[in-house]
């Protein structure tokens, strides 16, 4: 069955981005993820969002961990086992009504969540065209973050805040079956010198380039976790505000089937800079959300540039 599905294939570019998404997944939920604590345990937004930051800073751990020993490891196992421990987790965030051992066990689950990230991504790097399957990548996000947006708040006014976790484990469960079916990735030629060794050149362009991808993610991602909140002070209802993010996130799976469509014709360094400007622009008019229509384009429109920027970084 393995052999069966191409390594460039469409359905491997699929397949790899469940994977790749998996660990992070409460990031597309947006701010409905942060809603359902300001909500389900009538927090302050402050402490609600101390929690989804733990899971964040975490996840950054994570991805420092897994970049240091993921050469040393057999992907498909290891993330098996990872998946199992987000799972377990999970579980046990639903029982847990307390904000402060929420913050220490969700920095936990971030950072398994951020290592699968890493192994994902490590093996989507050693696919033939790797901007391709970071597009598809935000379309695979952007699609189930869209589901996600819709059904959270609405699943915890019937069943309270644990119903976000019963959600992250419902997408695990779903990556665990997948897996089996993602063939092991070939071989790539080595791109360093012979010594292993980036030269000084490539280390500032890394260095740079992490550096442009850590503050576009976080900039994106602090605004977006606020977005539902930010609906709730031009008087919003939760419905309303789901409803009208539901409708920008489907419109921003545009964003990454660019990146899919266009891959590298441009190169990258055009993209990446049309993608910062319209961003740029797009977060300063959310200053004006009292206005409905300003609050849904702009949302729309960050989640499109989000969606094309990622996979240039990424790749």
């Amino acid at each position: 069955m393995l052999r069966n599905i191409h390594q460039d294939s469409l359905l491997n570019a699929f397949f790899l981005s469940i994977l790749a998404t998996a660990g992070l997944f409460y990031v597309n939920l947006g701010g409905s993820f942060l809603s359902a604590f300001v909500d389900g345990l009538s927090i302050e937004r402050d402490a609600a969002g101390f929690i989804v930051s733990a899971n964040k800073y975490g996840a950054a751990f994570g991805g420092l961990l897994a970049a240091i020993f993921i050469k040393k490891l057999i992907w498909r196992k290891s993330a098996y086992t990872l998946l199992f421990i987000l799972i377990s987790i999970d579980i046990i965030s639903s029982q847990i009504p307390n904000a402060n051992l929420l913050i220490l066990i969700r920095f936990l689950h971030g950072t398994i969540g951020g290592f699968l990230v890493g192994i994902g991504l490590s093996v989507i790097a050693r696919t033939s065209f790797p901007d391709r399957v970071f597009g598809m990548l935000m379309v695979v996000q952007y699609s189930f973050g869209s589901i996600g947006i819709f059904t959270v708040p609405r699943l915890v006014d019937a069943f309270g805040y644990s119903a976000v976790f019963f959600v992250l484990i419902t997408f695990s469960i779903m990556t665990l079956l997948i897996l089996p079916l993602i063939p092991d990735p070939k071989e790539k030629e080595e791109t360093v010198s012979s010594s292993g060794v980036l030269s000084l050149h490539s280390k500032a362009l890394l260095g740079i380039c992490l550096m442009s991808l850590f503050l576009f993610q976080a900039s994106n991602m602090g605004v977006a976790d606020f977005a539902f909140e930010l609906g709730k002070d031009i008087d919003l209802t939760n419905n309303e505000i789901s409803n009208l993010l539901t409708i920008a996130n489907i419109i921003s799976i545009s964003g990454g089937a660019f990146a899919y469509l266009i891959a590298t014709r441009f190169g990258r360094t055009l993209p990446l800079l049309f993608g910062f400007t319209i961003a740029s622009l797009f977060t300063y008019l959310l200053n004006f959300s009292e206005n409905i229509t300003i609050y849904f384009v702009a949302n729309s429109v960050t989640g499109i540039t989000w969606g094309f920027v990622i996979p240039y970084l990424l790749a």
